[in-house]
Order: structure tokens, then C-alpha cells, then sequence
């Protein structure tokens, strides 16, 4: 097969995906050059047909030698890289993006979007941008965004929608764009990254019960409808996790903690593998028999031990932001070298390309602001 080259941009985001069909070996390091450049941090990104959404902090975007306004919300064509007209004014950050049926899905900190009084969440034209028909009040901050099962699932560390009680979880249907009623597992702490498959959501962040049931630490499986606590998913993850991916062989987190981690676990809730590395892992993807990583790290460790700050105790490689992880659980050697303090906050597959966003401005010591595709 031909050689492919990505383009690297949380939960929320986080951003969450259900990600397949990308070959292991299509991955290089070399980052895509024609592809915008932002100004400020991406947090989000989501996909329809061939068009890369993407949400953040910035005001401008930069493309073919040519910066724009783009106030938080914009959009590319995936496979050339051109920037799109769709640019939706949002006042403040995009965290979370999720494509579905005829519309684009925002959340995160914004009152305003397209100049029409927008609480934390937005549906939007995919084409124009127009804002469209769906408008919710939400106490607190939206992280997540993922669809499934008709409906619109929001995590985040939130107390009410609209004029009723939802504790960091809340589901809207798609059709109506009303809150539903049925699905309601609280959460007792914040919630940063969703993720769907078949029936089930699964649930990543702070939180130690979800429907005060034990042993929903951190990481959670709940029924797409009912909201019923799967109990044959009870992983305990070991720290607050910031993204999830699944595929069909199980279920993927990335956690903060003293160091971070990425953990593959089984549908039963037991650890496949895990590697740890020495700063946080904030996102993480999976296809083709790789795991994909990113985060604030600059080391994988070459066992399971950390010390004082996440440092790597018993050696380490250097994998600055970004990583690869095979289906056993080895490093692999892909290594890309992002720069930065945060470094990466989101990734996503699409159209054979990887994508990558968050603070990083180099890639392998070229430009890359921001967003990158490999």
C-alpha cells in the first residue's frame, strides 16, 4: 500500500471518538504541511463526511500564508487541508465537538455562539454554521460531547439543565433536541470523556460512584438508554481519566495522575496492558493493532514504576507528547516529538489520517501550530 502521512491537531474533552480502520503502518512521523495553523489552543476536533471540525481557544487560523478570524470554531477539508468558510463565532472556549445526523454539537465555556445567546452548548449547520434550534441552560462546565442510541451525550461538572437536577451527566435526543428524561446516572465528580459503542456509553473522569453504585471508580460503563450501571465493567481505574477510545477488542483510558497512563482494559474490566509515562496522558486513539497517545509527557517508562513527580524510575525512552503503544502493550517506535508544556490535548482518526491538537507548535522541529495530520 502507499505511504500516508497524518496531520496531528478534551472528552474534553475532551474529545472522545469510536475509532477503526486505520493501518499500523500508515502512520509516519512527518507531520502534513499544508494544514491550518491556530493561534490558540485545540481542544476538540470531530468529523463529517470529508470536513475536520475543530474547537479551542483560538481567534485566528492561518492557512496557504493567509490568517483569518476564527473565534474558537472552524473547519478544513480533511484531505487537502483548505480551510473552510464555516466559522461560527463562539465568546469563549470550545472544549467539545460531536457530529450528528445534520448538525455539528458544540460545548463547552461560551454564552454566545453566532451571536445568539447559547449556554455552554450549540448545534450548528455543518455547511453555513447558521446556529441552529437547540438551547439549554446549563450550571456548571460542559467537557464531553458523543451521540449514539438517538441521543446527544454531555459530561462535565454540572449540576442542572434547564430547571432539573443532573449530576455531570446529561443525554438530549436528537431528534427533538429535548433533555431526556430517562437518562440520568449521576456521577458524584466531574466527568471528562465519553465514549459509545453499540449500547453502551462509557464514562471517564474524576468520579468515584456512578448511581452510587461501588466500583464505578473513575471509569464506567452505563446502558445508552436506561442509564443502568453495567456491573460486569468495574475497572477502578487508578487516576482521573481524561479520554477514552474503544474498538472491539475492549476499552482504552488515558490518565493523569503522578505520571500518566495509558490502560487497555477487556469488556470485563481487567487490564490487557499498561504503560506509564512521566506527565499526564490526556488523549488517546486506537486502529490498526496501535494505541495512540498524547499528553504533557516527555518519557515512556520502561516499566510500571514511577517516583517523585512521575519520573520513570527503572529507565525510560523519550517520547515527547506523543506515543504509540502495539496490541501487546510495547512501545513502539513511533515518536513524532511534539514540544510544549501541555503539549497535546486531543487526537482523532479520519479519512487515513491521524490528527492531533492542543498547545504544541512543533512537530519533529517544524512548525506545526497547534494542529497536525500524519
Amino acid at each position: 500500500m502507499p505511504f500516508v502521512r497524518y496531520f496531528v491537531p478534551r472528552a474534553a474533552v475532551v474529545a472522545v471518538l469510536v475509532l477503526a480502520g486505520l493501518p499500523a503502518t500508515a502512520v509516519g512521523v512527518r507531520a502534513r504541511e499544508i494544514t491550518p495553523a491556530f493561534n490558540g489552543s485545540v481542544y476538540a476536533i470531530a468529523h463529517r463526511g470529508d470536513v475536520t471540525y475543530v474547537g479551542g481557544e483560538f481567534t485566528t487560523a492561518t492557512s496557504a500564508g493567509r490568517t483569518y478570524p476564527r473565534l474558537r470554531l472552524a473547519a478544513f477539508d480533511t484531505r487537502s487541508g483548505t480551510l473552510l468558510p464555516w466559522a461560527p463565532p463562539a465568546d469563549a472556549t470550545v472544549r467539545a465537538l460531536a457530529a450528528a445526523g445534520d448538525s455539528v454539537y458544540a460545548a463547552g465555556d461560551f454564552h454566545r455562539v453566532g451571536g445568539l445567546d447559547r449556554d455552554s452548548l450549540a448545534r450548528l449547520h455543518p455547511d453555513t454554521g447558521a446556529v441552529r434550534s437547540f438551547r439549554h441552560d446549563l450550571t456548571g462546565t460542559a467537557y464531553a460531547l458523543a451521540s449514539g442510541n438517538g441521543l446527544l451525550y454531555l459530561g462535565g461538572s454540572f449540576t442542572r439543565v434547564d430547571d432539573h437536577r443532573r449530576a455531570n451527566l446529561a443525554a438530549f435526543s436528537l431528534v427533538t433536541g429535548k433533555l431526556d428524561g430517562r437518562w440520568r446516572p449521576d456521577a458524584d465528580d466531574a466527568v471528562h470523556a465519553l465514549a459509545v459503542r453499540g449500547p453502551k456509553v462509557f464514562l471517564g473522569g474524576g468520579f468515584h460512584t456512578v448511581a452510587e453504585v461501588t466500583g464505578t471508580l473513575r471509569l464506567a460503563a452505563v446502558h445508552g438508554t436506561t442509564g443502568e450501571v453495567d456491573d460486569d465493567f468495574l475497572p477502578r481505574a487508578p487516576a482521573e481519566v481524561r479520554a477514552i477510545a474503544v474498538d472491539g477488542d475492549g476499552v482504552y483510558a488515558a490518565t493523569a495522575g503522578v505520571g500518566g497512563r495509558a490502560i487497555s482494559y477487556s469488556y470485563a474490566g481487567k487490564v490487557r496492558w499498561e504503560r506509564v509515562f512521566d506527565g499526564d496522558a490526556a488523549a488517546i486513539v486506537t486502529a490498526g493493532g496501535l494505541t495512540y497517545v498524547g499528553g504533557h509527557f516527555d518519557s515512556a517508562c520502561l516499566t510500571s514504576k514511577n517516583g517523585a513527580h512521575g519520573a520513570c524510575t527503572d529507565g525510560s525512552e523519550p517520547r515527547y507528547k506523543l506515543a504509540a503503544v502495539t496490541r501487546t502493550g510495547k512501545l513502539a517506535s513511533w515518536a513524532p516529538q511534539a514540544n510544549g508544556v501541555i503539549g497535546v490535548r486531543v487526537l482523532a482518526l479520519s479519512k487515513g489520517t491521524l490528527q492531533a491538537g492542543g498547545d504544541f507548535t512543533l512537530i519533529a522541529g517544524q512548525e506545526r501550530r497547534r494542529f497536525a495530520v500524519f
